[in-house]
């Protein structure tokens, strides 16, 4: 592990498989870390997988808790992009990591070769229905913080009020940017949706790729019914998707 130093001196932890692919910059989702990324990873490919855990997640400091947002997230990327990565580079990323991504994509085209959004939870709007269990259970925290102060008990790999505070801010913010914007991008893109998803629903995904010119959607075996078949669903249609990039 390495770790990466934002304009606002948070350090943030770097995750990084070893080889000479092609570096691809794979993100977790909200109050993931890592190793989501890394499970979801396929192996064998000519990429190598690169995942910077964002503020409060994983083995990241947090900073301050008001720069929790997308739009702060996407500009980590961007800056880590540009001083540790030969770009244009292939980005994607799981649920918040793929809001982090799509915007990427629009705001920097010039740093972005493919794009790969798995089970998106964000169109263009903020504060989205479909997360309102990520904002009950992060009240839910904090109330707990506030009842028992004492015991505090990490969460996820990060303290309690951190997560709280990620569940509640990240699940209402949105990621700023237009339906005209996304139809915009001219670029290879995959989106990798599962049915029986209340948080990343199948129709929100196919209504994404249907903004995106191009972008095509693979449907995988929900999680729910097969976590390894998941798992192996995930793997390959990343790979399939990699194979035709030049």
């Amino acid at each position: 592990m390495t770790t990466f130093e934002t304009a606002d001196s948070v350090a943030l932890a770097v995750d990084a498989e070893e080889g000479d692919g092609f570096p691809l910059l794979f993100q977790h989702g909200l109050c993931g870390n890592a190793g989501q990324a890394r499970e979801a990873f396929p192996a064998n490919t000519r990429f190598r997988r690169v995942t910077v855990e964002m503020r409060g997640h994983g083995r990241s400091q947090a900073g301050d808790f008001d720069r929790f947002s997308i739009a702060q997230f996407t500009d980590d990327l961007i800056r880590f992009i540009e001083t540790r990565l030969d770009a244009p580079v292939v980005i994607g990323g799981i649920s918040m990591g793929a809001a982090l991504c799509l915007r990427l994509a629009v705001l920097r085209p010039d740093l972005v070769r493919g794009l790969i959004l798995v089970r998106p939870a964000w169109l263009f709007s903020a504060a989205p229905d479909n997360l309102i269990s990520n904002i009950e259970a992060g009240l839910a925290l904090q109330n707990q913080i506030l009842e028992e102060p004492h015991q505090e008990r990490p969460a996820a790999g990060q303290p309690t009020a951190v997560t709280a505070a990620l569940l509640t801010t990240i699940s209402v913010d949105g990621m700023g940017i237009s339906a005209e914007q996304a139809a915009a991008l001219s670029l290879p893109c995959r989106v990798i949706a599962q049915a029986r998803d209340k948080v990343h629903p199948l129709a929100l995904a196919q209504e994404l790729a249907n903004s995106i010119p191009g972008a095509d959607i693979v449907e995988i075996t929900a999680k729910a019914v097969d976590k390894a078949a998941y798992a192996r669903d995930l793997r390959a249609a990343i790979a399939s998707f990699l194979e035709t990039l030049p």
